[in-house]
């Protein structure tokens, strides 16, 4: 089971000029659709000048949150090019905005095509490709009298402990990736009196 992604760290950014039209390119680690929306409007407001602001984007580990905007080029030639370049990357949880100052020659369907596609690979080439893993999120509960065996599984298979609350009963979130889960919550489900559940699967 594969349980990695690639995503960029940070932000870069790029450029292309073809027939005097130039095409800025910024790329940005983003996690959800409000932080592209808030992103691609600050350009919007920043090259409020230029002619198009076009975007892709891919979130999640799956890769299945996905969008290509045209904003005002012909259909299919601004947005989706540089969605390929996310996809020949496998990249996700990532944003790449190009913006267009257009320079009084046409570039034709093909010729925007490829301006897009190069802009995007400039933007990718400066930014920094990390591998990161797919997580799960665990939740115990337990009593103190069990705190010794629950403590024995965490020392045993090293999740990261995201949260402890030691009051009336115990309560531990844990986060694991994702392929060592299982293993965890068998160690769990043997110690009878503990309750465990799935909280967050990546």
């Amino acid at each position: 089971m594969k349980d990695t992604y690639l995503t960029i760290s940070g932000a870069s950014e790029g450029e292309y000029s073809e027939k005097k039209s130039k095409f800025l390119a910024f790329a940005h680690h983003v996690e959800l659709p409000e932080e592209v929306k808030e992103i691609v409007s600050e350009y919007k407001k920043q090259y409020y000048d230029a002619r198009h602001v076009c975007y892709a984007y891919m979130l999640g580990s799956k890769r299945d949150v996905f969008r290509a905007v045209d904003d005002g080029e012909p259909s299919g030639t601004a947005g989706k090019p540089i969605l390929g370049q996310l996809n020949s990357r496998e990249l996700t949880d990532i944003l790449v905005v190009v913006v267009r100052y257009f320079g009084g020659i046409k570039l034709g369907t093909s010729g925007l095509i490829e301006a897009y596609r190069e802009a995007a690979v400039s933007v990718l080439d400066n930014a920094t490709v990390e591998e990161r893993t797919v997580n799960a999120r665990v939740r115990v509960t337990y009593d103190y009298a069990l705190m010794n065996a629950v403590m024995r599984v965490v020392k045993e298979e090293e999740p990261r402990i995201c949260l402890q609350d030691f009051q009336l009963r115990c309560v531990l979130e844990l986060e694991i990736r994702k392929s060592k889960l299982e293993n965890l919550l068998n160690k769990f489900r043997l110690i009878r009196e503990a309750k465990v559940e799935l909280i967050e699967e990546g």
